[in-house]
Protein backbone atom coordinates (compact mmCIF):
# COMPACT_ATOMS: atom_id res chain seq x y z
CA UNK A 1 0.00 0.00 0.00
CA UNK A 2 1.29 3.68 -0.76
CA UNK A 3 2.52 6.24 2.02
CA UNK A 4 0.16 8.84 2.22
CA UNK A 5 1.98 12.00 1.07
CA UNK A 6 2.43 14.85 3.38
CA UNK A 7 1.80 18.45 1.96
CA UNK A 8 2.38 21.59 4.42
CA UNK A 9 0.45 25.15 2.82
CA UNK A 10 1.80 28.18 4.15
CA UNK A 11 -1.21 30.94 3.72
CA UNK A 12 -3.46 27.88 4.60
CA UNK A 13 -6.20 31.25 6.10
CA UNK A 14 -5.85 32.88 2.42
CA UNK A 15 -7.97 31.71 -0.74
CA UNK A 16 -5.56 29.65 -2.32
CA UNK A 17 -4.92 27.60 0.68
CA UNK A 18 -8.71 27.07 1.22
CA UNK A 19 -8.72 25.75 -2.34
CA UNK A 20 -5.26 24.17 -2.42
CA UNK A 21 -6.19 22.03 1.06
CA UNK A 22 -9.48 20.60 -0.18
CA UNK A 23 -7.79 19.45 -3.47
CA UNK A 24 -4.87 17.57 -1.64
CA UNK A 25 -7.48 16.22 0.65
CA UNK A 26 -9.41 14.95 -1.81
CA UNK A 27 -6.17 13.37 -3.37
CA UNK A 28 -5.65 11.57 0.09
CA UNK A 29 -3.40 13.85 1.42
CA UNK A 30 -2.23 14.58 4.99
CA UNK A 31 -2.44 18.25 5.16
CA UNK A 32 -0.46 20.61 7.19
CA UNK A 33 -0.90 24.56 7.25
CA UNK A 34 1.16 26.82 9.11
CA UNK A 35 -0.77 29.45 10.94
CA UNK A 36 0.31 32.77 12.27
CA UNK A 37 -0.25 33.15 15.90
CA UNK A 38 -2.16 31.27 18.40
CA UNK A 39 -5.08 34.31 18.52
CA UNK A 40 -5.25 34.59 14.76
CA UNK A 41 -8.97 35.29 14.49
CA UNK A 42 -9.27 32.97 10.68
CA UNK A 43 -8.26 29.95 13.04
CA UNK A 44 -11.79 28.57 14.01
CA UNK A 45 -12.36 29.13 10.45
CA UNK A 46 -10.02 26.87 9.20
CA UNK A 47 -10.94 24.60 11.89
CA UNK A 48 -14.60 24.61 10.54
CA UNK A 49 -14.00 24.91 7.21
CA UNK A 50 -11.06 22.44 6.75
CA UNK A 51 -11.12 19.85 9.77
CA UNK A 52 -8.82 17.51 8.24
CA UNK A 53 -5.96 20.07 8.26
CA UNK A 54 -3.32 19.68 11.05
CA UNK A 55 -2.35 23.33 12.10
CA UNK A 56 0.89 24.38 12.78
CA UNK A 57 1.88 27.69 14.24
CA UNK A 58 4.52 29.83 13.02
CA UNK A 59 5.49 32.79 10.66
CA UNK A 60 7.56 33.75 7.95
CA UNK A 61 9.88 36.00 9.20
CA UNK A 62 10.36 33.48 11.96
CA UNK A 63 12.73 31.18 10.50
CA UNK A 64 13.02 28.82 13.66
CA UNK A 65 9.33 28.41 13.81
CA UNK A 66 9.51 27.30 10.12
CA UNK A 67 12.52 24.60 10.95
CA UNK A 68 9.78 23.21 13.05
CA UNK A 69 7.11 23.36 11.35
CA UNK A 70 9.35 21.31 8.60
CA UNK A 71 10.51 18.74 10.88
CA UNK A 72 7.23 18.48 12.06
CA UNK A 73 5.16 18.10 9.11
CA UNK A 74 7.99 16.23 7.26
CA UNK A 75 6.87 16.89 4.02
CA UNK A 76 6.59 15.63 0.44
CA UNK A 77 5.13 18.99 -0.98
CA UNK A 78 5.67 22.51 0.40
CA UNK A 79 3.33 25.49 -0.95
CA UNK A 80 4.68 28.17 -0.10
CA UNK A 81 1.36 30.90 -0.61
CA UNK A 82 1.69 33.21 2.11
CA UNK A 83 2.80 36.69 1.48
CA UNK A 84 1.38 40.53 2.43
CA UNK A 85 -0.68 39.97 -0.81
CA UNK A 86 -2.37 43.38 -1.14
CA UNK A 87 -0.98 45.60 -4.02
CA UNK A 88 -2.58 48.60 -2.58
CA UNK A 89 -1.60 47.77 0.94
CA UNK A 90 1.96 47.14 -0.27
CA UNK A 91 2.65 50.97 -0.78
CA UNK A 92 1.45 51.71 2.90
CA UNK A 93 3.66 49.13 4.34
CA UNK A 94 6.49 48.30 2.26
CA UNK A 95 9.00 47.12 4.77
CA UNK A 96 6.14 44.56 5.98
CA UNK A 97 5.72 43.62 2.86
CA UNK A 98 9.33 42.86 1.99
CA UNK A 99 9.76 40.97 5.08
CA UNK A 100 7.50 38.38 4.89
CA UNK A 101 7.01 38.69 0.59
CA UNK A 102 10.51 38.48 0.17
CA UNK A 103 12.55 37.36 2.62
CA UNK A 104 10.10 35.05 3.99
CA UNK A 105 10.82 32.72 1.11
CA UNK A 106 14.16 32.54 2.07
CA UNK A 107 13.54 31.56 5.11
CA UNK A 108 11.19 28.75 3.61
CA UNK A 109 13.70 27.96 1.54
CA UNK A 110 16.43 27.54 4.29
CA UNK A 111 14.07 25.74 6.98
CA UNK A 112 14.05 22.92 3.95
CA UNK A 113 17.95 23.32 3.27
CA UNK A 114 18.86 23.01 6.45
CA UNK A 115 16.58 20.28 7.58
CA UNK A 116 18.15 18.37 4.74
CA UNK A 117 15.12 17.65 2.96
CA UNK A 118 16.31 19.66 -0.17
CA UNK A 119 16.35 16.15 -2.04
CA UNK A 120 12.70 14.89 -0.72
CA UNK A 121 10.41 17.67 -0.78
CA UNK A 122 9.38 19.36 -3.86
CA UNK A 123 8.61 23.28 -3.19
CA UNK A 124 6.06 25.60 -4.99
CA UNK A 125 6.78 29.16 -4.64
CA UNK A 126 3.91 31.68 -5.31
CA UNK A 127 5.10 33.83 -7.75
CA UNK A 128 3.05 36.68 -9.50
CA UNK A 129 2.17 38.46 -12.78
CA UNK A 130 2.43 41.57 -10.72
CA UNK A 131 6.37 41.29 -11.53
CA UNK A 132 5.49 41.80 -14.81
CA UNK A 133 4.37 45.58 -15.04
CA UNK A 134 2.63 45.84 -17.74
CA UNK A 135 4.19 47.78 -19.93
CA UNK A 136 4.53 48.59 -23.19
CA UNK A 137 8.11 47.58 -23.62
CA UNK A 138 8.14 44.72 -22.49
CA UNK A 139 4.50 43.14 -23.33
CA UNK A 140 4.43 40.65 -25.97
CA UNK A 141 1.19 40.58 -28.30
CA UNK A 142 0.16 37.62 -26.98
CA UNK A 143 0.66 37.98 -23.32
CA UNK A 144 3.41 37.64 -20.64
CA UNK A 145 4.99 33.79 -20.59
CA UNK A 146 8.04 32.38 -18.94
CA UNK A 147 10.80 34.40 -20.71
CA UNK A 148 9.46 37.61 -20.26
CA UNK A 149 11.30 40.81 -19.03
CA UNK A 150 10.30 42.05 -15.55
CA UNK A 151 9.41 45.46 -14.31
CA UNK A 152 7.49 45.58 -11.39
CA UNK A 153 5.34 48.63 -10.32
CA UNK A 154 4.81 47.63 -6.75
CA UNK A 155 6.33 46.93 -3.21
CA UNK A 156 4.43 43.84 -3.25
CA UNK A 157 5.57 43.07 -7.25
CA UNK A 158 9.23 44.21 -6.48
CA UNK A 159 9.06 41.43 -3.08
CA UNK A 160 7.70 39.24 -5.26
CA UNK A 161 10.80 39.20 -7.56
CA UNK A 162 12.86 38.96 -5.22
CA UNK A 163 10.83 35.89 -3.64
CA UNK A 164 10.98 34.35 -7.62
CA UNK A 165 14.25 35.12 -8.37
CA UNK A 166 15.65 33.58 -4.45
CA UNK A 167 13.50 30.18 -5.52
CA UNK A 168 15.53 29.88 -8.69
CA UNK A 169 18.57 30.55 -7.01
CA UNK A 170 18.34 27.60 -4.71
CA UNK A 171 16.81 25.62 -7.26
CA UNK A 172 20.33 25.80 -9.29
CA UNK A 173 22.39 26.13 -6.32
CA UNK A 174 21.25 23.10 -4.35
CA UNK A 175 19.86 20.75 -7.03
CA UNK A 176 16.20 21.48 -5.21
CA UNK A 177 12.58 20.49 -6.20
CA UNK A 178 11.56 24.42 -6.55
CA UNK A 179 8.89 25.18 -9.16
CA UNK A 180 7.63 28.98 -9.41
CA UNK A 181 3.82 29.54 -10.67
CA UNK A 182 4.02 33.10 -12.51
CA UNK A 183 -0.10 33.02 -11.49
CA UNK A 184 -2.24 36.23 -13.30
CA UNK A 185 -5.16 37.07 -10.85
CA UNK A 186 -6.98 34.26 -9.88
CA UNK A 187 -10.28 35.08 -7.99
CA UNK A 188 -13.14 33.21 -6.36
CA UNK A 189 -15.85 32.79 -3.39
CA UNK A 190 -12.93 32.45 -1.04
CA UNK A 191 -11.33 35.75 -2.20
CA UNK A 192 -11.32 38.65 0.65
CA UNK A 193 -13.82 41.71 0.23
CA UNK A 194 -10.67 44.04 0.76
CA UNK A 195 -9.74 42.71 -3.26
CA UNK A 196 -11.41 44.47 -5.77
CA UNK A 197 -13.58 41.90 -7.37
CA UNK A 198 -14.89 40.33 -3.95
CA UNK A 199 -15.46 43.62 -3.19
CA UNK A 200 -18.17 44.04 -6.21
CA UNK A 201 -19.63 41.02 -6.00
CA UNK A 202 -20.18 41.65 -2.59
CA UNK A 203 -21.69 44.80 -2.25
CA UNK A 204 -23.50 43.99 -6.08
CA UNK A 205 -25.26 41.41 -3.19
CA UNK A 206 -25.90 43.48 -0.53
CA UNK A 207 -26.79 46.37 -2.99
CA UNK A 208 -29.85 43.83 -4.11
CA UNK A 209 -31.17 43.23 -0.89
CA UNK A 210 -31.09 46.47 0.12
CA UNK A 211 -28.27 46.22 2.96
CA UNK A 212 -26.22 48.79 0.87
CA UNK A 213 -26.65 51.51 -1.50
CA UNK A 214 -23.26 51.92 -3.18
CA UNK A 215 -19.73 50.83 -3.56
CA UNK A 216 -15.96 53.17 -3.53
CA UNK A 217 -13.90 51.74 -5.80
CA UNK A 218 -10.80 53.15 -7.41
CA UNK A 219 -9.58 53.62 -10.96
CA UNK A 220 -12.17 51.14 -13.07
CA UNK A 221 -10.36 51.39 -16.73
CA UNK A 222 -7.19 49.02 -15.78
CA UNK A 223 -7.60 45.58 -17.30
CA UNK A 224 -6.55 41.78 -15.85
CA UNK A 225 -6.27 38.34 -16.93
CA UNK A 226 -9.15 37.20 -14.67
CA UNK A 227 -9.63 33.60 -13.75
CA UNK A 228 -10.75 30.92 -11.40
CA UNK A 229 -8.58 30.26 -7.78
CA UNK A 230 -10.09 26.56 -7.80
CA UNK A 231 -8.46 25.77 -11.26
CA UNK A 232 -5.07 27.75 -10.77
CA UNK A 233 -4.02 25.38 -7.51
CA UNK A 234 -4.63 22.08 -10.05
CA UNK A 235 -2.19 23.79 -11.92
CA UNK A 236 0.05 24.50 -8.31
CA UNK A 237 -0.54 20.98 -7.80
CA UNK A 238 0.58 19.89 -11.51
CA UNK A 239 3.77 21.41 -11.37
CA UNK A 240 5.31 19.55 -8.09
CA UNK A 241 3.83 16.37 -10.04
CA UNK A 242 6.17 16.88 -12.96
CA UNK A 243 9.44 15.51 -13.27
CA UNK A 244 11.49 18.70 -13.41
CA UNK A 245 10.82 21.79 -11.76
CA UNK A 246 10.69 24.81 -13.58
CA UNK A 247 8.68 27.80 -13.65
CA UNK A 248 5.11 28.19 -15.20
CA UNK A 249 2.59 31.12 -16.20
CA UNK A 250 -1.07 30.09 -15.16
CA UNK A 251 -3.36 32.41 -16.70
CA UNK A 252 -6.83 32.35 -19.38
CA UNK A 253 -5.52 34.14 -22.52
CA UNK A 254 -8.00 36.69 -21.83
CA UNK A 255 -8.11 40.48 -20.63
CA UNK A 256 -11.12 42.57 -18.83
CA UNK A 257 -11.35 45.26 -17.30
CA UNK A 258 -12.94 46.16 -13.99
CA UNK A 259 -15.69 48.76 -15.72
CA UNK A 260 -16.52 44.90 -17.35
CA UNK A 261 -16.35 43.16 -14.19
CA UNK A 262 -18.97 45.24 -13.15
CA UNK A 263 -21.26 45.34 -16.11
CA UNK A 264 -21.54 41.19 -15.89
CA UNK A 265 -21.55 41.38 -11.75
CA UNK A 266 -24.61 44.09 -11.82
CA UNK A 267 -26.38 41.80 -14.65
CA UNK A 268 -26.23 38.69 -12.65
CA UNK A 269 -28.51 40.75 -9.88
CA UNK A 270 -30.81 42.28 -12.66
CA UNK A 271 -29.23 45.45 -12.95
CA UNK A 272 -28.76 47.20 -16.36
CA UNK A 273 -26.61 50.38 -15.31
CA UNK A 274 -23.98 50.29 -12.30
CA UNK A 275 -23.27 53.61 -12.62
CA UNK A 276 -25.69 55.10 -10.14
CA UNK A 277 -24.08 52.64 -7.64
CA UNK A 278 -20.86 53.17 -7.87
CA UNK A 279 -18.26 56.26 -6.90
CA UNK A 280 -14.76 56.67 -7.05
CA UNK A 281 -12.59 57.33 -4.20
CA UNK A 282 -8.83 59.01 -4.49
CA UNK A 283 -7.85 56.92 -1.35
CA UNK A 284 -8.30 53.62 -3.77
CA UNK A 285 -6.29 55.12 -6.52
CA UNK A 286 -2.03 53.99 -6.44
CA UNK A 287 0.51 56.13 -7.03
CA UNK A 288 1.69 53.34 -9.70
CA UNK A 289 -1.02 51.64 -11.71
CA UNK A 290 -0.50 48.40 -13.79
CA UNK A 291 -2.43 49.22 -16.70
CA UNK A 292 -3.13 45.74 -18.52
CA UNK A 293 -1.94 42.25 -17.11
CA UNK A 294 -2.69 39.19 -19.64
CA UNK A 295 -1.06 35.63 -19.68
CA UNK A 296 0.52 33.20 -22.10
CA UNK A 297 -0.58 29.70 -19.91
CA UNK A 298 0.60 27.77 -23.76
CA UNK A 299 3.76 26.30 -21.91
CA UNK A 300 1.30 25.11 -18.93
CA UNK A 301 -1.24 23.60 -21.28
CA UNK A 302 1.80 21.71 -23.15
CA UNK A 303 4.01 20.49 -21.15
CA UNK A 304 1.83 20.06 -17.30
CA UNK A 305 -1.65 19.62 -19.37
CA UNK A 306 -3.84 22.17 -17.65
CA UNK A 307 -6.71 23.98 -18.55
CA UNK A 308 -9.00 26.74 -16.82
CA UNK A 309 -12.42 25.23 -16.57
CA UNK A 310 -14.65 28.33 -15.78
CA UNK A 311 -14.86 31.22 -17.69
CA UNK A 312 -14.77 34.87 -16.72
CA UNK A 313 -18.74 35.33 -17.08
CA UNK A 314 -18.76 31.94 -15.23
CA UNK A 315 -16.22 33.08 -12.47
CA UNK A 316 -18.71 36.24 -11.55
CA UNK A 317 -21.83 34.86 -12.11
CA UNK A 318 -20.22 31.91 -9.33
CA UNK A 319 -18.88 34.55 -7.31
CA UNK A 320 -21.89 36.63 -7.41
CA UNK A 321 -24.33 33.60 -6.57
CA UNK A 322 -21.99 32.81 -3.28
CA UNK A 323 -22.36 36.40 -2.20
CA UNK A 324 -25.83 36.52 -2.49
CA UNK A 325 -26.89 33.50 -0.16
CA UNK A 326 -24.66 35.53 2.50
CA UNK A 327 -26.55 38.66 2.02
CA UNK A 328 -29.64 37.20 2.01
CA UNK A 329 -28.70 35.31 5.19
CA UNK A 330 -27.61 38.51 6.86
CA UNK A 331 -30.88 40.08 5.59
CA UNK A 332 -33.13 37.65 7.19
CA UNK A 333 -31.07 37.89 10.65
CA UNK A 334 -31.46 41.40 10.62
Amino acid sequence: MAETRRALITGITGQDGGHLAQLLHEKGYEVFGLIRGQHNPRRVEVEVDMPFVRLIEGDLTDPTSLVRAVEFSNPDELYNLAAVSHVGYSFKNPSLTADVTAKGVLNVLEAVRVTGRQNSTRIYQASTSEMFGGLDYNRPGAGYNENSLFHPRSPYGVAKLYGHWIAKNYRESYDMFVSCGILFNHEGERRGVEFVTRKITHAVARIKVGLQKQIELGDLWPKRDWGYAGDFVEGMWRMLQHDEPDDFVLATGETHSIEEFLTLAFGEVGIDDWRPYVTQNPAYMRPAEVDILLGDPSKAERVLGWERKVDFPGLVKLMVAHDLRLAEAQRLSV
